[in-house]
């Protein structure tokens, strides 16, 4: 996956940096190399992990305690945050993290869907049903950018439904799941056209849960 290459890129740029300077000292703290070098090392590694790990992930409870310890202007902690940056190289490489990009589209649906909670607990129900059915059909398109299939034709962008074939065709997920979208895609354009006698408050609630869980299940 080209995001994954090009984080596995920028940590091994910085890791480069640490090799460099470790090539001029020593010893493995780089202690014996100025003061304002090892604080820029340790910044820059700092700051590429707060970058790149997961919020309050292990990785970076471990980086703030590393730092809270010993500071930042000390040279022993500089093996110490590279064990940490090179754990997180690995994690990567091997799969075990959510890409960037991913966790980005997590918090940003998981906005809208509480918003359509909240509207439904507020009685909006028509408001909310369109509000999760958008955050749907944007999840669709989303996973089709991640899976390498095109959201658009003829120069214009593909319709919902479209997206859900082609997403369940090559099996970025199954028929199965093809089918609940398709209902729930269904539900949404009768909240959007004005057809609100057609589907009740419970159905809605319903249709957040699902979607909610099948975002979780599918990241995009």
């Amino acid at each position: 996956m080209a995001l994954q290459s090009e984080i596995l890129r920028q940590i091994d740029a910085v890791l480069a940096k640490h090799s460099e300077l470790r090539s001029r000292s020593k010893y493995d703290d780089c202690s014996d190399r100025p003061s304002i070098d090892v604080t820029a090392l340790t910044t820059l590694m700092c700051e590429t992990i707060s970058r790149l790990a997961p919020a309050n992930s292990q990785y970076v409870e471990s980086m703030k305690t590393i730092i809270r310890q010993f500071g930042v202007n000390n040279a022993y902690v500089v093996p110490h945050i590279v064990g940490v940056l090179t754990a997180l190289r690995t994690a990567y490489d091997a799969d075990y993290i959510a890409s960037v990009t991913e966790l980005i589209h997590g918090d940003t649906f998981a906005d809208f869907v509480e918003m359509a909670e909240y509207l439904l607990s507020e009685g909006y129900k028509d408001a909310a049903a369109v509000i999760i059915g958008s955050t749907l059909e944007e999840h669709l398109r989303q996973l089709c950018i991640k899976n390498g299939i095109g959201t658009g034709a003829a120069g214009r962008p593909k319709r919902a439904d479209q997206l859900n074939a082609d997403l369940a065709g090559p099996s970025v997920y199954s028929k199965l799941d093809q089918k609940s979208i398709t209902a729930w895609l269904d539900l949404r354009n009768k909240a959007a056209h004005g057809k609100h006698s057609e589907y009740s408050k419970e159905q809605v609630a319903f249709l957040i849960q699902g979607i909610r869980d099948f975002m979780a299940r599918v990241p995009a």
